[in-house]
């Protein structure tokens, strides 16, 4: 397991934009696929995004797509996941996650597919 540590997170009007990063303390990232999830309060933790090892495929929840936008740079152990026009259901936690064990698959969006977790990050979206 890996330790990763989110940033980027913060108070943002609605239609906005914000990037958060996922970086490790140690170790790489490369040799994972990477996946952002979301849990807003008394709500079930939720995909959003995920992205192969290698960086070639990427999927999203449908309450994301074309607004928000996976990457990685594996030189950085970095991936990044920029949002733009923010809607106030947007607000939640964001959680970045390794997978280890599927790297080159992109289908895999269940939390339970994930191996190592971020502590989270906060944004909140005002309408």
């Amino acid at each position: 397991q890996v330790q990763l540590v989110e940033s980027g997170g913060g108070l943002v009007q609605a239609g906005g934009s914000l990037r958060l990063s996922c970086a490790t303390s140690g170790g790489t990232l490369s040799g994972y696929a990477m996946g952002w999830f979301r849990q807003a309060p008394g709500k079930d933790r939720e995909f959003v995004a995920r992205i192969t090892r290698s960086g070639d495929s990427a999927i999203y929840a449908d309450s994301v797509k074309g607004r928000f936008t996976i990457s990685r740079d594996n030189a950085k152990n970095t991936v990044y996941l920029q949002m733009n026009s923010l809607k106030p259901d947007d607000t939640a936690a964001y959680y970045c996650a390794t997978d280890a064990t599927w790297p080159r698959v992109v289908d895999r969006t269940a939390p339970q597919d994930y191996d190592s977790w971020g502590q989270g990050t906060q944004v909140t979206v005002s309408s």
